[in-house]
C-alpha cells in the first residue's frame, strides 16, 4: 500500500517523467508487435492500432503521433531491407496508414476529455468503431494505390479485404481487452486514479 502511494504521488510530480515512460512503453511494444519482430521471433501480433489509440489517449501532442509514426515506418522499411519480403505492403499504399492510425490517435484524444476513459460501454465503443474506421482506411488505400491490383476505382476496392477483417478485429479486440484489465487492475490496487479529477 506504501508503495502504491508513493508511485501514486510520484507521477502527480513528474509529468514529463510520466511522458517519457508512457512513450518508452508504446516504443517497446511497437518494437516487439510490428511485422518484423525485432525484439522477438515470436510471431506476435502487430498492436500498433492499440498503441496510436493509447498514444493519443495519454501523450495526446500530435507531435508524438509523428514520432511513432516514423517509428513505425522505420521499422518497416528496416525489415524490408534485412528481408526483401517484408517489404510487400510497401508501396504507395503504405501511406494510407497515417489516416487510419491518425483514427486511432483521435479516437485516444476523445477518450482523453472524457470523466473515465475506461468506462466499459465508451472504451469499448471507441475501441470497436475506431479499429473499423482504421481498417476500411488502411485497406482500400492499399486496393487502390499499391499498384498491385487493377485500379477500377473504390466500389470495385471495396470488394477486396474484407476476408481480414476478423482477425484484424480480434487482435485489435484482444490488446484492447489485456489493456482494459490492466488500467482495471491498476486501479484497484491503488497505483492509478479512477478516474479524472
Amino acid at each position: 500500500m506504501m508503495l502504491a502511494m508513493k508511485m501514486e504521488k510520484f507521477m502527480k510530480q513528474s509529468p514529463i517523467v510520466n511522458t517519457f515512460i508512457i512513450a518508452a512503453a508504446i516504443a517497446f511494444f511497437m518494437l516487439l508487435t510490428r511485422g518484423s519482430h525485432v525484439l522477438t521471433s515470436v510471431a506476435l501480433p502487430d498492436a500498433s492500432i492499440v498503441l496510436f489509440l493509447l498514444g493519443g489517449l495519454w501523450l495526446k501532442r500530435a507531435s508524438w503521433f509523428i514520432a511513432f509514426f516514423v517509428l513505425a515506418s522505420v521499422i518497416d522499411f528496416g525489415a524490408a531491407a534485412l528481408d526483401p519480403a517484408q517489404g510487400f505492403c510497401l508501396t504507395n499504399g503504405y501511406w494510407g496508414l497515417i489516416p487510419a492510425y491518425g483514427t486511432m490517435w483521435l479516437g485516444g484524444l476523445w477518450l482523453s476529455k472524457q470523466t473515465d476513459a475506461f468506462s466499459a460501454m465508451q472504451y469499448t465503443m471507441v475501441a470497436a468503431l475506431t479499429s473499423f474506421v482504421a481498417f476500411v482506411i488502411s485497406t482500400q488505400t492499399y486496393y487502390l494505390f499499391s499498384g498491385r491490383f487493377p485500379a477500377n476505382g473504390l466500389i470495385e476496392s471495396l470488394q477486396h479485404g474484407w476476408n481480414y477483417l476478423p482477425s484484424w478485429m480480434s487482435f485489435a479486440a484482444m490488446y484492447f481487452v489485456v489493456v482494459w484489465l490492466s488500467v482495471i487492475a491498476l486501479r484497484n490496487l491503488n497505483v492509478i486514479p479512477t478516474a479524472k479529477a
